[in-house]
């Protein structure tokens, strides 16, 4: 339980020190800080970075894998979120973002898709040992980030799918244990002002969220677990659009 506590409580206090430190800096221009939410409202965006940060080096602590994946999750996710912010882009999902490259356009979605997808066969080849078990865990990994980033449409969704898809890892001993502590400690520390509209996760935060929550899938699981977890993150990709709108019905 202390390997576990631990996580939960390294991930919970640098998300919440990063999130203060920067809404209390707000560095380069304010604009970027800020973003309109489902309904319209203004909210800030500090959460995001914040709990990218928090999970990664808490992330790195139980695994480097499990850490690289997180951080490279959480940069792509954010440069998604400044480009597409900036740009006006509001495509969600592989259908979107792959229609976009057959009429020869490369939106920022389609860079942070392939970005974490290559993260996550990376972090799956550092996790595991087999061949064929590294494909696997790269596939949940990259699944995962994306799975959490879909259902993140109104407030709470994402950071309440990461806690309750989490807290069964929490009984796991070792690695895969102390990971879901990571991705738990991180999303609950966001939640109420996440739940309360004055912040939002964005993409920086789901994805490395659902990054962290998919490296502790890897590592409490072998090759049938990991079958399983592969071809349901690979049906939700595919039901992509579904699996938003089932979010939104919550």
């Amino acid at each position: 339980m202390r390997g576990r506590a631990g996580s939960f409580a390294l991930a919970a206090a640098v998300t919440r020190a990063g999130f203060v430190l920067l809404r209390a800096g707000r560095p380069g221009k304010s604009a970027w800080w800020e973003r309109k939410n489902y309904a319209g409202r203004t909210v800030e965006w500090y959460a995001g970075p914040a709990a990218a940060l928090g999970t990664a080096v808490a992330a790195t602590r139980v695994h480097p894998g499990a850490g690289l994946a997180v951080l490279a999750a959480g940069a792509c996710g954010a440069y998604d979120d400044v480009a597409g912010h900036l740009s006006g882009d509001t495509r969600r999902g592989f259908r979107a973002h792959l229609g976009a490259l057959r009429d020869g356009e490369v939106t920022s979605g389609a860079v942070k898709l392939s970005g974490i997808s290559a993260a996550g066969l990376v972090a799956g080849a550092l996790l595991k040992q087999r061949p064929l078990d590294k494909l696997l865990a790269g596939i949940v990994i990259a699944g995962t980030a994306h799975f959490v980033n879909l259902v993140d449409v109104r407030p709470g969704r994402a950071l309440g799918a990461v806690l309750a898809l989490g807290a069964p890892g929490l009984l796991r001993a070792g690695p895969g244990g102390e990971l879901a502590a990571v991705a738990t400690g991180g999303a609950a520390v966001v939640l109420r002002e996440d739940l309360g509209e004055r912040v939002m996760i964005g993409d920086t935060g789901a994805h490395a969220l659902g990054a962290a929550l998919g490296a502790a899938i890897v590592a409490g699981n072998r090759r049938a677990g990991l079958l399983a977890h592969a071809v349901a993150v690979v049906a939700v990709a595919a039901y992509g659009d579904r699996v938003t709108a089932w979010a939104r019905s919550l």
